[in-house]
């Protein structure tokens, strides 16, 4: 039988995430769970566009997550929270690369995005949904270079608008079409034709590793009583 703490989150799947977020505001910091079960992949799958590892994505997943807590009372509704939340996660995950490069000799900066994303194929996660066509979607992918790359990640794989893409980056709609159209481009005809659809069966998220984001993320914030103000 689930116990009370279970359930609530089940019980509120009808609400809003700007529902959501002011009810946490509010004083009920256990709701939490419901924003980070709604988008935890999208976090995953922008921190892993910009890192291009499993393991580094998975972490700063848990440090946005933490970060979007503490900062939950300034989000103002004026874009959607999925907008919000993709701007903080692009954020922290560019900072997180910047600092990357910094310590990293250049040798090791130079490893192909195709050799890091094929050196997690043990995970269980791929092996479920490991496919070679997939593999080869995502090296495609992985092989655009950084800006292309996010933009296609946004539009193709979490289905932003073209409005919300270029909010979250910054960028005017135009920009970000054009940077679509390029790193469609970019990637071999043969694909080309299913990055509109096969693509969201690649950068699986599946229910263990978002268990751990969530659980990792909800001991940490613990401690609040509610978000800081």
């Amino acid at each position: 039988m689930p116990t009370e703490a279970a359930a609530r989150p089940r019980a509120t799947c009808e609400l809003s995430d700007e529902e959501v977020v002011r009810r946490v505001v509010e004083g009920d910091p256990a709701l939490f769970e419901v924003l980070m079960r709604r988008h935890n992949a999208r976090v995953y799958r922008v921190a892993r566009s910009v890192l291009l590892d499993d393991i580094r994505a998975e972490d700063l997943a848990q440090e946005v997550w933490v970060r979007v807590y503490e900062r939950l009372h300034q989000f103002a509704g004026e874009a959607r929270f999925s907008t919000w939340l993709a701007k903080i996660a692009l954020h922290e995950a560019w900072a997180r690369a910047r600092k990357a490069r910094r310590l990293q000799p250049i040798t090791e900066e130079m490893v192909e995005a195709s050799d890091v994303f094929l050196s997690a194929a043990a995970d269980p996660e791929s092996v479920t949904l490991g496919t070679e066509m997939r593999r080869f979607l995502e090296s495609a992918v992985e092989a655009l270079p950084e800006p292309y790359r996010i933009v296609l990640v946004l539009r193709d794989v979490e289905e932003l608008s073209t409005a919300e893409t270029a909010d979250a980056l910054q960028l005017t709609e135009n920009a970000v079409k054009i940077r679509l159209h390029r790193a469609r481009a970019m990637m071999r005809r043969d694909l080309s034709d299913r990055v509109g659809g096969g693509i969201r069966s690649a950068f699986p998220f599946l229910g263990e590793r978002c268990d751990r984001i969530v659980g990792a993320v909800m001991a940490r914030i613990g401690g609040f009583a509610q978000p800081v103000a």
